[in-house]
């Protein structure tokens, strides 16, 4: 899909992460004691396996996503199935023939974590299956929102990972040895392609012509090619869709007279002519109210816009329908709370000094609004895989009503 070896390797070693994290998860994953009303009773809440849960993950991170759900699930007693993207089959051939040697090795049918490859009628059968417990689902909100009411429609547990239209705030306290880089990251690692790429840029008025004087000579010299060529950073989009989708992106830009700072075309880098090949661009739309930034296109476009007053910044962050990641570049410690409460970002991933995209495995995963719901991964996503009883035991020589009911006859 176009992802560069660095980056690649990277999302093996999410995989084993995951994994090493899950299995000291497993000795942690308590249930509570709660006490009761009622002399000698005990409360408990109890945590046991759901039993099938299906996994229907994206092209961009064909084992990553998956590695986050099988680990967390199968601590909790739970089988998989899964199905990848139709774009990226081999890797989940690989990695599913990998986990059924180690399960096979270790006593456990490797068929606890099945692979199932096809289009959407595949996707429309686990999600009608009433014996799947729980779907999680990773993709584009159109076809999450389709998950979503299929699965609900029969009372299922449904896990949606969906768009991401992320944003990075720029404030002038910034440390732009740290603030540029990282947005170069967010913007072009993966060619734009990951879920947590940093799409728009707010930059505080009395800082933007330098940061961008800064960001422009990082687009200048990209290197673009084959992206199994270690010194790479901007490999393929993954299909001709995409490219054609970052086209009409451009064209529209120009059609608005919006200012095109770096890049704008269609790229044909030397031995890969005809390739899906675009170069990262920075553009400043001439307004904030144009459907352009509410839109999440995966194609390496970051759009800028200019602020004043931090607030007007968290409302340009918030105006969006999706609600994944978000970042904030300053200093200032009343900046930092201000974006991290209740009049802050919306976002269900909200960083200060860090960029929107490379999220680590120990903190759970996942958006609001139409981002989605529920977690992957790391915090609490694990009890996402479980079904939870409230179990009251009497060990008293008494039956006393809870509330101080009477009903004795």
């Amino acid at each position: 899909m176009g992802k560069i070896k660095s980056e690649g390797i990277g999302e093996v070693q999410e995989f084993i992460d995951i994994c090493d994290y899950a299995v000291g998860l497993s000795r942690m994953m308590n249930g509570r004691v709660i006490a009761s009303e009622r002399p000698g009773h005990s409360i408990l809440e109890v945590p046991n396996p759901l039993g099938l849960v299906a996994v229907i993950s994206a092209f961009n991170f064909p084992m990553a996503v998956y590695g986050w759900n099988l680990a967390l699930s199968f601590i909790a007693g739970n089988a998989t199935l899964w199905k990848p993207s139709p774009n990226t089959p081999l890797c989940s051939v690989a990695i599913t023939r990998i986990i059924a040697d180690v399960l096979e090795r270790n006593g456990i049918n490797g068929a606890v974590a099945s692979l199932i490859t096809g289009d959407s009628h595949i996707g429309d059968a686990l999600c009608e299956s009433e014996y799947i417990t729980l779907v999680s689902f990773t993709g584009s909100e159109q076809v999450g929102a389709k998950v979503g009411r299929k699965v609900q429609g029969r009372f299922g547990k449904v896990l949606l990972e969906l768009g991401g239209n992320n944003a990075s705030i720029v404030m002038p306290d910034a440390d732009l040895s740290l603030a540029v880089p990282s947005v170069f990251f967010g913007a072009v690692g993966t060619a734009g392609q990951r879920c947590t790429s940093t799409r728009r840029l707010y930059v505080h008025r009395d800082i933007a012509p330098k940061f961008l004087d800064a960001l422009k000579k990082a687009y200048a010299s990209i290197p673009t090619g084959d992206p199994l060529v270690s010194s790479t950073l901007l490999g393929p989009l993954h299909n001709e869709n995409a490219v054609q989708n970052y086209h009409r992106a451009i064209m529209h830009l120009h059609d608005i007279g919006a200012d095109v700072l770096a890049g704008g075309k269609v790229a044909s880098p030397s031995g890969f002519e005809g390739g899906n090949f675009v170069q990262a661009t920075i553009a400043i739309p001439p307004s904030h109210d144009l459907d352009l930034w509410k839109k999440e296109l995966f194609v390496p476009i970051l759009n800028v816009a200019i602020f004043d007053e931090l607030e007007e910044a968290i409302e340009l962050n918030n105006s969006v329908h999706q609600g994944l990641s978000s970042s904030i570049w300053t200093k200032d410690i009343r900046n930092i709370g201000q974006f991290l409460g209740p009049a802050g970002s919306d976002c269900g991933i909200v960083n200060v000094n860090v960029g929107t995209s490379g999220a680590e495995i120990g903190a759970a995963f996942g958006g609001n609004k139409r981002t989605g719901w529920g977690r992957e991964s790391g915090g609490d996503s694990w009890k996402q895989y479980v079904r939870w009883s409230a179990c009251t035991i009497n060990y008293s020589n008494d039956a006393p009503l809870a509330q101080g009911v009477n009903f004795s006859l």
